[in-house]
């Protein structure tokens, strides 16, 4: 039996330049990623960098969201083969790999999350390989097609190198870190010119190498502003974000018709 593909061609669709909207999941609960797997949401992002998810809670939540086709990736803990490992076996869509500062470390990255002569070991039993249901070559095939491998940058470090990790031919899209990029810098907020220049240039290293691009912006306001410079991917939110600003809404309108 072929294992039919569950990702909804979440990488072609961001290689072709689609604008995609996501949130991050910070909640490990199975119950959580069902309801989030009926919304209209391009893709979701479990947060197993900041979140309390262990591959237990990684794997439950995969089989929520697998199950109703929703891309789902997952921000791993370190950039560390078995944390990639863990994710893709679990069947996530790609990673978002923190902390890439350089270009080997971009290529490491990327090597551990694909079959190859450099890549990963081959697991042909594990969910995302339908339990033994798909072939070698299907196997391969699904995992060169459909794995997503995006770079987070957020250091200083990372900024010296930019152009020569947005050339590393295994990253998918890199992924600004705003707010890390702010406190590196150590600046205020994330308007703070010094930060936008910092952005701009890894706006501009990947738009130059044809990279993908990916950011956190706080509203629906600031998307046209990173279109322009090529941006695709937006994560907004959380489901944190959501339970909160649903019990504030409610609060002020229930409180104002008192």
């Amino acid at each position: 039996m072929a294992v039919l593909n569950p990702h909804h061609n979440f990488r072609q669709r961001l290689l072709a330049g689609d604008c995609l909207i996501g949130t991050f999941v910070k909640t490990p609960s199975m119950m959580v990623a069902e309801v989030l797997a009926s919304t209209d949401l391009d893709v979701v992002c479990i947060d197993a960098e900041h979140a309390p998810f262990d591959r237990a809670a990684i794997d439950s939540c995969l089989l929520a969201y697998r199950a109703a086709q929703m891309p789902a990736l997952v921000r791993v803990p370190a950039a560390a083969p078995e944390h990639i490992l863990n994710a893709l076996d679990c069947g996530a869509t790609g990673v978002v790999v923190p902390h890439v500062d350089s270009a080997a470390k971009a290529s490491a990255c990327a090597n551990a999350s694909r079959y190859g002569t450099s890549g990963r070991g081959y697991a042909g039993s594990t969910r995302a390989a339908g339990y033994g249901g798909a072939s070698v070559d299907e196997n391969i095939a699904l995992n060169h097609g459909e794995n997503t491998v995006i770079a987070q940058i957020e250091d200083l470090a990372a900024l010296e190198q930019i152009d020569a990790i947005a050339a590393e031919e295994g990253i998918d899209c890199l992924f600004i870190g705003m707010m890390d990029l702010t406190v590196a810098l150590g600046a205020d907020s994330a308007a703070d010119p010094r930060v936008v220049e910092a952005a701009d240039k890894i706006c501009a290293a990947a738009c130059a190498r044809n990279k993908r691009l990916g950011i956190f912006v706080p509203n629906v306001e600031s998307i046209g502003y990173w279109r322009e410079r090529g941006v695709t991917l937006f994560l907004m939110s959380s489901d944190h974000g959501f339970i909160k600003q649903g019990a504030k809404q409610l609060t002020a309108y229930a409180r104002a018709s008192f």
